[in-house]
């Protein structure tokens, strides 16, 4: 398997413009959709597809995720960039989707919250919201 290469949050929203057949997952939770925010792709004219990779509250993983893919349209030769909140969620997620035979997956480093920073916040130190990238609350 090829892996998955990380992207940073910036190279991302460069792809998403740049690339009409580019999509971003948001693999995270509908409440942290609900409550932390999306990002804001309508500048590049598309919105993130929203497929948890794990499902709330139980956590356990979205067995239905690849099937997720196919119904949403998404087909091989589509650039698939992964968002959570931190990166680890999207990176599994991208491994999932190549073995479900979408070979370019990449994820996003730090995804949309990044780390936490010395006082224990997420969104100032790394990720999409960190990045000054646009986004909104739902």
């Amino acid at each position: 398997m090829p892996g998955v290469p990380d992207i940073t949050p910036a190279e991302t929203w460069e792809a998403l413009r740049a690339d009409p057949d580019a999509v971003l997952i948001d693999v995270r939770t509908d409440a942290e959709w609900n409550f932390v925010g999306l990002p804001d792709l309508s500048e590049a004219g598309k919105q993130p597809l929203l497929i948890p990779w794990q499902v709330y509250p139980s956590m356990q993983v979205n067995g239905a995720f690849a099937e997720h893919l196919r119904r949403a349209g998404l087909a091989p030769q589509n650039k698939l960039f992964f968002i959570c909140r931190s990166g680890a969620r999207s990176l599994s997620a991208g491994m999932a989707a190549q073995a479900e035979g979408f070979p370019h997956a990449f994820n996003v480093a730090d995804g949309f919250e990044g780390p936490v920073d010395a006082e224990g916040h997420r969104g100032k130190v790394a990720g999409w919201k960190a990045d000054g990238l646009p986004w909104r609350q739902r």
